[in-house]
């Protein structure tokens, strides 16, 4: 606040009529009446300043290290103004948000060296009434006649402050002090703190803007350099300089001089980076970095800034992001991430219990690994749980069944194509790179190709079908499912015994739900309990009665089948309970005399029998006779 020029003798008269009787003269500006008053009721000392509240010199220097950008950006300033300090006999304060001196510029304060008041905390409960108080509590600048301020000592000069506001909160007073009575020419003082003001907040803002762009690039995927002429790197974000470390390239403190990529990069100058200083840009281009260490293959973009008045470009900005990466970015945006834990896999039976435990053990280790039981004992949820509690849980999880397509498509999907010269698609082994790739019926996989997976994996690299001269690195970990004995059928030579090698140092079985009966209640609530929060209904219960005659079934197709059945007794039963006879083995097969007439659904029942005559013929209340003259019209063969 710029304020009229008052009468010093008036204004001590104010200041002693106040002290010493209690007696305010209306004329006192109604700031320093305010303070004044707080000063009073706070008893701060009218004498001499208080320089008792000072920080400890450990923790001063942490403070002046916070705020250096501060501190040296108002240095710099001051420099330049020295001699309009001298000349009036200014001192300039940088003080922090809690009051405390961080720096004293130019001449003395308070005809104290600035090792005297650097570090003293000078708000109004320490010093009483200042333009620093006044400032402050009103967050507006104000000027101060020396006369108004609270400490006897600090009267014989006049001081002006003004908040530094960041982002709208108040983080420094700057103030300029005169150590004399003498007329200061009060609009140039003014104007200078206002300038500095205003110069130290822009400052500061662009350092805060800086400081989150900073951290936005180094949260990216993304390598981002801003390179100028020569290859020498102005900027990179966090990935770039592990990046650029990893190849060798020498710190900017090692060496002295900034990192230049014509020191790493072998064929820079073949780069899209050359071009670029050409004037000619590149989006999301596919290229070769040769580095000393290993070849890396990004998806790149190079877009040229500004240009001199020869219209030479001055610099490029380039991001760049290793393909592998790209892969693993777009397998977590797709969902190939595990959906299961080993810790959902219900079950606290002995059997399972430490078939468990060797699945968490296996996870941990770097060993490929087999499962193998029947159909439906929970394979693929055991492959998801090991992904998760492996060293790989942040890479993707990849599936392929290997039963669901032709050799040909087969081959494709796993290794990739290259379909002319524009068009090359990646398989799901370049994709699982990092991660995990789930084969599922891994025993269906022709053999041809399971010798040539072998030798990919022992390798560590592959290339897409069609493409020649290209190499691609892999670092893949491969969970197989085998419903049949794979040993065995590796023996009668129906399977690559290469391959059957490399996945048979870790193999897992999965028990059969029949010989895990003590889990089958706690697995049949478990799975009411899911169905309950996937579809947000009521929970329904499974009376004892109802859990004895899930005990009392075989199960051929395990807990796929369980799954099945209890899926169709929870949402065709209308009580909060499902009563025994809600329960149909046959899932929803019913027996009726539709399988008389309809192949689908007499398959269905035979499938949920296991392929047993006997079991079928109790489900669906018929003779064994019967059963033999339709399996024989269904072509269905016989247990």
């Amino acid at each position: 606040m710029i304020r009229e020029h008052r009468s010093r003798e008036k204004l001590e008269n104010y200041y002693k009529k106040f002290v010493q009787e209690g007696v305010l003269d209306p004329n006192v500006h109604p700031w320093v009446a305010e303070s004044w008053r707080k000063s009073r009721e706070l008893g701060v000392g009218t004498e001499k300043m208080d320089t008792s509240h000072r920080l400890a010199p450990e923790a001063f220097r942490a403070l002046q290290a916070k705020h250096k950008n501060a501190i040296d950006y108002l240095a710099r300033l001051s420099d330049g103004i020295r001699e309009f300090f001298q000349e009036y006999n200014l001192s300039l304060l940088l003080i922090d948000a809690d009051c405390v001196v961080l720096k004293s510029y130019s001449l003395p304060f308070y005809q104290m060296t600035p090792g005297e008041i650097e570090g003293v905390r000078v708000g109004i409960e320490e010093v009483g009434t200042s333009s620093i108080s006044v400032a402050y509590e009103h967050q507006t600048p104000f000027w101060m006649f020396g006369p108004e301020m609270w400490v006897g000592e600090c009267q014989l000069g006049d001081a002006c402050s003004a908040p530094v506001k960041i982002g709208g909160a108040c983080e420094y007073i700057i103030t300029l002090v005169s150590m004399e009575q003498m007329q200061l020419p009060q609009d140039a003082v003014i104007a200078l703190l206002l300038t500095m003001k205003s110069a130290l907040e822009a400052h500061l803002s662009e350092a805060v803007h800086r400081k989150a762009e900073e951290a936005i690039l180094d949260a990216t995927n993304f390598a981002v350099y801003h390179v100028l002429p020569g290859g020498e790197v102005a900027y990179t974000n966090r990935l770039g300089k592990e990046r650029l470390t990893r190849i060798g390239a020498k710190q900017e403190h090692e060496t002295g001089k900034r990192l230049n990529l014509n020191d790493v990069i072998m064929n820079y100058q073949h780069t899209p980076i050359s071009k670029g200083f050409r004037g000619i840009p590149s989006y999301n281009q596919e290229v070769t970095w040769i580095t000393p260490v290993k070849t890396y293959e990004d998806i790149t973009t190079v877009v040229p800034l500004e240009r001199d008045e020869e219209q030479n470009v001055k610099s490029v900005v380039v991001v760049s992001m290793p393909i592998e990466d790209l892969r693993t970015l777009v397998a977590h945006a797709a969902g190939y991430t595990a959906k299961y834990s080993l810790n959902s896999m219900v079950g606290s039976g002995d059997a399972f219990a430490s078939v468990r435990e060797k699945a968490a053990r296996v996870a941990r280790n770097k060993h490929h690994v087999l499962i193998q039981g029947e159909a439906g004992t929970g394979k693929q949820r055991m492959a998801h749980g090991i992904h998760q509690a492996s060293g790989r849980a942040a890479g993707p999880l990849i599936a392929l069944r290997c039963g669901d397509a032709t050799p040909e498509l087969l081959e494709q999907e796993l290794f990739g194509i290259v379909q002319g010269s524009d068009v090359s698609h990646q398989g799901r082994l370049e994709l699982a790179s990092g991660g995990t790739l789930f084969l599922d019926e891994i025993e269906k996989m022709p053999k041809p190709i399971a010798d040539e997976l072998a030798e990919a994996l022992r390798k560590g690299t592959m290339h897409r079908l069609g493409e020649k001269g290209v190499e691609r690195t892999i670092d893949v970990r491969i969970i197989a499912a085998c419903d049949s004995d794979l040993k065995r059928l590796t023996e009668r030579g129906l399977f690559s015994k290469a391959f059957y090698e490399i996945i048979s140092k870790s193999v897992i079985r999965v028990p059969s739900l029949r010989s895990r009966r003590e889990d089958i209640p706690e697995l049949a609530r478990h799975i009411i309990s899911e169905l309950a929060e996937q579809h947000q209904m009521p929970r329904k219960s499974l009376p004892d009665a109802t859990i004895d005659v899930l005990k009392g079934y075989d199960w051929p197709g395990n807990i796929k089948q369980m799954q099945s059945v209890l899926e169709y007794a929870f949402f065709n039963t209308k009580e909060d309970f499902i009563a025994p006879e809600g329960i149909n083995l046959m899932g929803d097969v019913k027996p009726d005399n539709k399988w008389k007439e309809d192949r689908d659904v007499f398959l269905k029942a035979w499938q949920a029998a296991g392929g047993n005559v006997s079991r079928l013929a109790n489900l669906l209340n018929v003779s064994r006779v019967t059963l033999y003259r339709y399996l024989k019209k269904y072509h269905l063969e016989k247990k």
